[in-house]
């Protein structure tokens, strides 16, 4: 049998019940190269490009580990998914990073896919996946349309409330569609790119960190994307990027839904993205001053000790906030 690997980074945390389900339809083992560890990361940082942001360094490290695994190493070439936006210019050079910057990797599928220049690209870039591996065209439909299915129930999980490796993990025991019980006194919108905010490691367990505090966490996949498309743009135009639009949409629609009590802003050291956005939340969170704002920065070097006095002294400030506006009243 095949084996396909494929790095549990950047769009991972998007679309990996959808490509795993596409392959396993197509008879291809699937082998995803697992958490990101230390080793993973370290790994990653010695390898990738010194300027690259934290992110892609974790990919490098992803790729690393997967190379004596499988025969194929999928990266695929997203560029743009909406017409509107694209991605961040480093995704869409990976595959070729990978393929000049590692030596002794597999061969690469990197499958472009950019609904602005094609007609139905996204099923082109599946078509063209089966045909690659030697199978005929109902064979092929017949497992975009299977991939297809566990993407919306994917989607759905994350629109109940669920974070994506807990949906991943629930779609593998059937699913439940409950919301998860929300039931800390405090809520808070955190903001920031899927593969910094999911990944366990990088993000120094901060999902985790907050729920143990007793918070209640609201993040931009559990928000539908009709309603995040309808929120006015920050400037005359959208943002460029494509996950950079996504999370400014999410912050004007939970700074004025008035279902939060504050909004942390997860963002990653050499983001360059990032630094613009940041600064588009902060002159957006301004306009309401009852709810605070705090941005966390992560890197290869990130000390958990720091991160979670931090998440304390924000706590604690949130807190007394909403005592003065309940003594005001």
């Amino acid at each position: 049998m095949v084996k396909i690997g494929i790095p549990s980074a950047l769009f991972y945390y998007v679309y990996y019940p959808k490509w795993e389900t596409f392959f396993q339809a197509l008879d291809i083992e699937v082998i995803p190269s697992g958490k990101t560890t230390k080793q993973v990361l370290d790994n990653g940082v010695r390898e990738a490009l010194a300027d690259a942001c934290l992110p892609v360094k974790v990919f490098f490290g992803h790729a690393i580990s997967l190379r004596d695994k499988v025969d194929y190493l999928f990266v695929p070439r997203i560029v743009s998914t909406n017409k509107k936006t694209v991605y961040c210019p480093k995704f869409l050079g990976m595959p070729d990073m990978i393929r000049h910057g590692l030596p002794d990797m597999p061969p690469l599928i990197d499958v472009r896919v950019d609904v602005r220049t094609q007609k139905f690209a996204i099923w082109r870039a599946y078509e063209y996946l089966g045909n690659f591996f030697g199978f005929k065209k109902g064979k092929i439909f017949s497992a975009y349309n299977s991939a297809n299915k566990v993407h919306r129930r994917y989607k759905d999980l994350m629109l109940a409330g669920h974070h994506p490796l807990n949906a991943m993990s629930a779609l593998k025991d059937n699913g439940d569609l409950s919301s998860p019980q929300h039931t800390g006194q405090l809520t808070f919108a955190l903001l920031g790119y899927p593969y910094n905010l999911y990944d366990p490691y990088i993000s120094i367990q901060l999902i985790d960190k907050l729920q143990k505090m007793g918070i209640n966490i609201l993040t931009p996949e559990n928000v539908s994307a009709k309603i995040l498309q309808i929120q006015p743009p920050v400037l005359q135009k959208s943002l460029f990027w494509t996950f950079s639009e996504q999370v400014m949409q999410a912050a004007k629609y939970f700074l004025k839904s008035g279902k939060i009590d504050g909004v942390i802003h997860l963002t990653a050291f050499g983001c360059g993205p990032d630094s613009l956005l940041n600064n588009f939340i902060e002159r957006e969170a301004t306009k309401y001053p009852h709810i605070p704002l705090m941005t966390l920065t992560i890197d290869e070097h990130g000390g958990e000790a720091g991160i979670t006095t931090r998440l304390e002294a924000f706590i604690d400030m949130v807190q007394r906030k909403k005592r003065g506006v309940r003594n005001a009243q």
